[in-house]
């Protein structure tokens, strides 16, 4: 009778042994199963760059918006992919393409701001791995005109339209050149310049004065570190007679190096 009971106890401690034994290697399996994971991977040459328009007597004559070009390629996942997407998160519906069919998205850019966007991969497994990344699009403003004896306003407008960040500061240059005139006919003055940098309560921000010379020409470079509120340029001339040819640029910062 002892015996019997020894080799029912034997049996039991077997069959838990065998239940140890199966329980472990679900869990593997489980943890297998788990480990099937979709990889992102994005390259890009840069995410940032910066908008040029060009003015010439007060109208806009060209404008060079920046595209940045996101590679996919590297992207992987051991169940079929059947997305790759961008969403600029301002207000455009996310850009998306076949695997299959092409694995580089362009997204333009046609306004200054920094932009937190999110680049993510889907595969048929409904599985989807996101990236968020920072884009910093500023923009300049090429400004040029000639022979003028009323220049005009200059608006630039730093605030952001995606609702974002705003910019750090305003870079401003401006050259007014008095061309030489020969003085026996009546020119050949110097003239008296005065720029003015105003904001929309019409408050005077920067004002700065200068002579120019028959023939010569001065320049005026500041930063401004008000980038809450539409501004203009305007530059004042003391002498109607004189026509003075302008050339300036404003850029907006988004980065301090």
């Amino acid at each position: 009778m002892l015996a019997g009971c020894e080799y029912m106890r034997g049996i039991k401690v077997y069959s838990v042994f065998l239940l140890l034994i199966s329980v472990s290697f679900a869990g593997c399996i489980s943890e297998d199963k788990d480990e099937v994971q979709l990889n992102l991977q994005v390259s890009y040459d840069s995410l940032n760059g910066t908008i040029m328009e060009s003015y010439s007597d007060g109208e806009l004559v060209s404008s060079e918006f920046v595209i940045i070009n996101l590679d996919f390629s590297g992207t992987n996942s051991e169940d079929e992919l059947i997305i790759f997407g961008v969403d600029t998160n301002d207000g455009r519906a996310p850009v998306e393409v076949i695997p299959a069919d092409n694995s580089i998205i362009s997204i333009e850019f046609t306004e200054h701001g920094l932009y937190d966007i999110v680049v993510y991969a889907i595969d048929d497994g409904n599985k989807r791995e996101n990236l968020s990344l920072e884009v910093r699009i500023e923009l300049t403003l090429e400004w040029v005109e000639v022979n003028t004896n009323n220049p005009k306003s200059l608006v630039f407008d730093p605030t952001p339209r995606n609702g974002g960040e705003h910019p750090i500061m305003i870079e401003l240059e401006s050259t007014v050149e008095n061309p030489e005139q020969i003085q026996d006919f009546g020119g050949g003055q110097s003239v008296q310049i005065t720029w003015n940098i105003i904001d929309e309560n019409n408050d005077t921000c920067q004002r700065n004065s200068d002579q120019v010379s028959n023939g010569d020409s001065v320049t005026w470079t500041t930063i401004h570190f008000n980038t809450y509120l539409v501004h203009e340029l305007l530059i004042e001339s003391d002498d109607d007679q004189e026509g003075i040819n302008i050339n300036q640029s404003i850029s907006i910062i988004y980065n301090s190096d």
